[in-house]
């Protein structure tokens, strides 16, 4: 069996879970640098598989998608034993049958309204390995697979959460999309145990992959739900955090808001507070904004006009890609499929206008 311990994309960030142990009793203060201790073993490979990685697994075109849920039993060795298979029936583990479930829908909503067949546009099989570790408070996409924890006091709910597994998968997708992935940077182990390396998202790039996840995990979740621009909350991981810590993961309405996200979020909403070398996470806030002023000012279903502008947008992108960059493709997949004069043009050109990315 394969390792966990090769590469990954978190969920819940590094830095949240820092804040929370920061916060914690001296009795859970050591449970919590345990998972951060992991994930840093756990560091992001995702895009670095976009051009060498083994063959995908496909399956005849008159099926659209095949899932398999493994269970863990609180190890980490991939994938585990197997226990749910594309059309079996529903298991007694809740954690596989949400895995299922959500996976199900998040293809669903690739292929109906992306015109995509699963995450490499090739029928991949999507497989979820679930009750990783003990207690493991995260989930993630390891460039190959979903793999799931069952979190503790803190933080947990993985497979439950619909925004949060597409956000994951979605950044499968644009490992596959854009060649070499989108902002990733090769870096060396400083742990010895380790002889490969590995890779993390940095800058504008970065930043750029993050939020296609988000805005991504955001339409799914207003998709299933049937909302409209205005009906949604536009938050990400919602009741996963222990009330005591907040409320959800991000905000695309208002990103750094912490009466709607955690105690300490400091994601950026415009240009005005970016930084070079500033976590992804909170620079994604700034193209998260442009693309929830973008979707509200079109109005409608965000997925039917300004999510395919921003998902063939950035299917064009460079792995090195700017906010420029983003806003320059999203305008020209938006002036040629409605025209520089329309209303859809406008809306995506004053969204970039207004955090501050273009003038």
């Amino acid at each position: 069996m394969k390792s966990i311990y090769c590469c990954a994309c978190f969920a819940v960030p590094a830095k949240l879970l820092k804040k929370l142990a920061d916060k914690a009793s001296e009795i859970e203060r050591p449970v919590l640098h345990g998972q951060i201790e992991a994930a840093a073993r756990l560091r992001t490979q995702r895009s670095a598989l976009g051009a060498s990685a083994a063959p995908t697994q496909t399956h005849p075109s008159h099926s659209n998608y095949r899932r398999s849920v493994f269970d863990l039993a609180s190890g980490t060795e991939l994938p585990g034993k197997p226990v749910r298979d594309e059309g079996d029936k529903p298991v007694a583990d809740a954690a596989a049958n949400h895995a299922y479930d959500n996976t199900g829908i998040t293809l669903d909503f690739y292929l109906q309204v992306l015109g995509r067949r699963s995450i490499d546009n090739r029928g991949m099989r999507v497989e979820s390995s679930v009750h990783f570790g003990k207690n493991f408070g995260n989930a993630m996409w390891t460039g190959e697979r979903m793999v799931y924890g069952d979190g503790d006091q803190n933080v947990s709910g993985f497979p439950a959460a619909l925004d949060i597994i597409a956000h994951e998968l979605t950044h499968g997708v644009t490992q596959h999309m854009i060649t070499g992935g989108l902002g990733v940077v090769r870096v060396a182990l400083k742990d010895r145990q380790f002889k490969d390396q590995t890779h993390d998202l940095r800058g504008q790039a970065g930043a750029l992959n993050e939020s296609f996840s988000d805005v991504v995990g955001s339409m799914v979740k207003q998709w299933h739900a049937g909302q409209d621009v205005i009906q949604a909350n536009w938050l990400l991981g919602e009741h996963m955090l222990a009330p005591q810590h907040g409320r959800a993961i991000r905000s695309l309405k208002d990103p750094g808001n912490q009466k709607l996200t955690w105690c300490e979020d400091e994601q950026y909403k415009n240009m005005d507070s970016f930084s070079d070398g500033a976590d992804v996470h909170d620079s994604s806030g700034v193209p998260n904004h442009a693309f929830y002023l973008a979707a509200r000012l079109i109005g409608g279903f965000s997925w039917e006009k300004a999510g395919l502008v921003w998902y063939q947008a950035f299917a064009k992108l460079k792995p090195k890609a700017t906010f420029k960059d983003a806003a320059q493709a999203t305008r020209q997949v938006a002036s040629q499929r409605f025209g520089i004069k329309s209303k859809e043009y406008q809306a995506i050109s004053s969204a970039w206008q207004t955090v501050k990315v273009i003038t």
